[in-house]
Formats: structure tokens, sequence, C-alpha cells
């Protein structure tokens, strides 16, 4: 008799209930720069001869260390957390979706298959594209109003809904929630540069080493999400451009594509511009790659074992039915035998 395949551990909502707990407590813990990095991402230079200001913000911003000392004087503490609700919502929905819809077509694809071998490098960088994919599309509202609520000015600040209705009402109707949409199905192959990356680093750096130490894991994990930041840094700037307001100079004219802002951020910067917030970006990126991994794994421990628990629970449950509905059936045995 051919043996059977043990099931997954955890079913597709547990892997996604475990992802994205982890990418809240990672997310939560960066999120300031998560603030910083979006604020210099959405700012353009004010030229000289400019009457008024090309940035959403009056404030402008040197630096990530500037943005922050400023953020402190103009709006206090709560200034660096500034939409967060939005944020960890829009984390947990696309980090859920995205985790639950690459664990249900692996599972998909393997069970499609008459003969079971291990999946390539190829297949499953492919997976988690299309698992990301589908993770844009239903939670890309949420980013569009984040990336709104992130960029409001001190006197303009606006709770979660309100911010929906403003976007729902603007010029762009209801598809105004699927702003940025395109950049961000673009921006799914940067899982792929990281991990096409770090094999490549792993070669030149280590060869022939079949086990890394954990310092050495970590190096090239740092490396190769800062090369990935670093290709798509353009689209990620872009993609902010579209989901936050105009800047005033464009008289409240919403940007059509990311093409058009990246020109719009050239012409009244340069190229280098579309790099701009590049230091928080990478900083968040791989604070928060190492914080969601780690605490990843452990939540799936926990949750292994409390369904576990639950099932022995439930089994214990049904058992004490079936032996009170025997109990009784004998008691109602003989009163049909007289």
């Amino acid at each position: 008799m051919a043996a059977t395949a043990s099931p997954p551990p955890l079913p597709p909502w547990g892997n996604a209930l475990a992802g994205a707990t982890g990418a809240v407590l990672a997310n939560a813990i960066v999120y300031p720069l998560d603030i910083v990095k979006t604020r210099l991402q959405v700012q353009v230079k004010r030229k000289k001869t400019a009457h008024e200001p090309l940035t959403t913000n009056d404030a402008h911003y040197t630096s990530s260390l500037d943005a922050i000392r400023k953020i402190l004087e103009d709006e206090g503490i709560t200034g660096l957390y500034s939409g967060i609700n939005g944020a960890l919502l829009g984390v947990t929905s696309t980090n859920f979706a995205y985790f639950y819809w690459y664990s249900t077509v692996r599972a998909l694809y393997l069970s499609s298959q008459t003969v079971p071998r291990p999946l390539g490098t190829a297949m499953e960088l492919s997976m988690g594209a299309v698992a990301g994919a589908i993770a844009q599309i239903f939670t890309i509202p949420v980013s569009v109003i984040t990336t709104r609520q992130q960029t409001q000015p001190k006197g303009d600040k606006k709770g979660l809904l309100d911010t929906g209705r403003e976007v729902f009402h603007s010029d762009d109707g209801w598809t105004g929630l699927w702003r940025g949409l395109k950049a961000s199905l673009v921006l799914v192959v940067n899982p792929a540069i990281t991990y096409g990356a770090y094999q490549r680093l792993r070669e030149l750096l280590f060869p022939g080493k079949a086990s890394l130490r954990p310092w050495e894991s970590f190096f090239l994990g740092a490396m190769s999400k800062a090369l990935a930041t670093i290709a798509t840094q353009p689209l990620i700037v872009a993609k902010v451009g579209l989901q936050s307001r105009p800047p005033p100079a464009r008289q409240g004219r919403p940007f059509r594509s990311f093409i058009e802002v990246m020109s719009y951020v050239i012409e009244h910067e340069g190229p280098l511009a579309l790099f701009k917030g590049l230091a928080p970006q990478i900083t968040k990126g791989i604070i928060v790659q190492g914080l969601l991994m780690m605490t990843k794994e452990r939540m799936e421990i926990l949750f292994i074992v409390l369904f576990a628990y639950l099932r022995k629970v439930r089994d214990s449950k049904l058992q004490q039915m079936a032996n009170a509905a025997a109990v009784r059936g004998k008691e109602v045995m003989p009163l049909v035998a007289k």
C-alpha cells in the first residue's frame, strides 16, 4: 500500500494568520520609518522662482533625520504614527491574502501532479508572484487610503473612513481606490529579485559552503533586499506619487500613470530624484523582512500547538457525546424489548 502524504501542520488560513501576525508586529515597530520614506518620496524640491509649493506639506525635508526632527517639532510624536491604523489594516490584509493565496496555489499545483516531485525555484517564484498579484488586487484600496493619510498636512488630518470618502468623491471616483495598481503588480517582482540576488551573492561570497552562519545569512539577506529595493525604487516612488494627493503646483490634477509621475519628478528634480527615500526604504525593508520571518516562524509554532489543543478538545467532546449517546441507547433498549 502506498504511503499517504501527511497533512500540512497548518491549513492555508493558519499560514495566512501567522504571516499577517508577524507582519503587523514587524511593521508596527518600524512604522516611523514608513512615514519618513513616504514624506520624502512625495515631496518635490521647490524652485527658487516658484510661487507655490510643489509638495503637499509646508515643510521640506533634506534627509531622513531632518524629516524626523521636523515632524516631531510640527506634529509631535503622534506625527510619526499618522495613519498607523490604516497601515496596519493594510499590512494585515495584504499579508493574510498573500500567505493564504500562496498556500492555496501551491497546494493546488502539487495536487495536480500525477508524479509528486519537489518544486523548482522558477515555479516557487512564479507562484509567489501570482499570490502577490492577487493580494494586491484585493488590498490596494487600503494602501491608497494609508498613503493619503501619511501625507495629509497637519491641519487637514482625517480618519480612515473620511479619507476613503475623499478618494471616492475625487475626480477618479471609486476607481481612485485602485490608483497605482499597475505599479503594484509590477512590484511583485521585488521578492524574485531578492531571492535571485541572494543565491548569486552566496555563490560569489561563500562558494561551496553548504550551510551559512546566522550573520552570513543576515548579511546576504540585507544585501539582496537592498539590491532589489534599488532596482525597483523608481516604481515605488511612482506608486506613492499616484496614491497621494497631487502637488499644489498641479492645481488638483492627479497623475494618470506612473510614467507621468516619473516624468514630473525628473523634470523638477532630475533623474536621481527617482531614488529619494531610498535609505529609509532599505532600512525598513531589511528590518521588516528579518522580524517578519522570525516572528512568523514563532507564530506558526504557536498556532500549531493551539490547533492541536483545539483538535484534542474537539475529539474529547465528540467522544463524550458518543459515550452519552451509547448510554442513552442502552437505557432505551430495555424499553423497546418490553
